[in-house]
């Protein structure tokens, strides 16, 4: 059988440069090399692509060849070598900017190698959460009061705040994901402290109304009309949110439940809300999409996520293994459904 040759892409120069590792690891792990002849594209925090020959604990590519895209071709070209490296695909596993915000998309399309996920423009419109939420707004579908605030505008005074959004807040960057510079405030020093937390990440800031509420979330798998929705997941964080910590400590004890003990009817409405905003954004290949359910039964979409994680812990697997996809045939069916086919069952 002739092997599909895949590259793996991960690490990147964004602050979620250790998850994307810790996926890639996983996802290494689970392409079986009777399909697959693997190359490992690991691009490190400076942004230089190195081909590296293996994945082990501790990543030293100071003395393997880099990677230089060669446009129209199809091919990378490796330096100071000068081969030719050509992928039939590219799987990235890339969290957060010059990830999953369309750049990479947007070269994988300059060099003519299908990629396996959402394209340039989805990619970027689903990684802005303002852009996410104002498209979704227009067609009805509620996600969560905001304000935005940009770099070098004067900082809006907690109390004018809480006016219009609540007297507890939540202050994120726009465009980061693992809840990355996220902080929860309820006073004017901590917006201070959370504004300039969050710009560190981001010039535009979101500042968003507190919700009481269960956080649930749907894996969606494929294309068109093709595209398959997974039952729902419930995360149960440890701490006053889900933060950082709580996704990926190892001391942590937030809880995942699958599926989530809601009523049936519920569920199969949060599934087709899911296959919209799946449809609305013209999300492609897979993407984790993230709901508050609140205390009075409101539906919010929260975020979407063109590439979540697939570590040890990650929802985004789990959903499809309650559903009967294994780990192994959920990377098939990605690859394929790049590819121009189906997913695989």
């Amino acid at each position: 059988m002739q092997r599909t040759t895949v590259m793996l892409l991960f690490g990147g120069e964004s602050s979620e440069h250790t998850v994307s590792v810790s996926s890639a690891r996983n996802v290494f792990a689970a392409l079986d090399d009777t399909k697959y002849d693997v190359i490992l594209g690991y691009i490190d925090q400076a942004g230089k692509w190195w081909l590296l020959d293996n994945l082990s604990d501790q990543i030293d590519a100071s003395n393997m060849p880099q990677l230089v895209p060669v446009l129209g071709m199809g091919s990378f070209m490796t330096v100071p070598d000068n081969e030719l490296i050509t992928p039939a695909v590219i799987l990235p596993i890339l969290h957060g900017a010059n990830g999953e915000d369309g750049t990479v998309q947007g070269l994988a399309r300059l060099m003519h190698i299908p990629i396996v996920g959402c394209d340039l423009t989805s990619s970027a419109v689903c990684m802005d959460k303002v852009l996410t939420k104002q498209l979704l707004e227009h067609d009805n579908i509620k996600t969560v009061p905001y304000v935005v605030h940009l770099s070098g505008e004067s900082r809006p005074s907690f109390g004018q705040l809480s006016d219009q959004l609540g007297t507890t807040l939540f202050v994120k960057p726009a465009r980061s994901g693992s809840s990355v510079g996220v902080n929860k405030v309820g006073n004017d020093d901590e917006l201070s402290s959370a504004l300039s937390a969050a710009h560190k990440h981001d010039t535009k800031v979101l500042i968003e109304k507190a919700i009481v509420a269960r956080e649930l979330e749907i894996a969606v798998l494929g294309s068109g009309s093709n595209a398959r929705v997974s039952s729902v997941g419930e995360i149960k964080p440890d701490r006053d949110f889900y933060s950082f910590e709580s996704k990926y400590d190892a001391t942590s004890q937030t809880q995942v439940v699958i599926p989530a003990d809601i009523p049936v009817e519920l569920s199969e409405n949060i599934k087709a809300v899911a296959a919209r905003v799946y449809r609305i954004l013209g999300c492609t290949g897979l993407a984790r999409i993230d709901f508050f359910l609140s205390d009075d039964n409101v539906l919010y979409v929260n975020e979407i996520n063109t590439l979540p994680g697939f570590t040890s812990i990650s929802m985004y697997p789990k959903l499809w293994r309650q559903d009967g996809l294994t780990y192994g045939h959920l990377i098939d069916s990605l690859i394929n459904v790049a590819l121009g086919g189906d997913i695989i069952n």
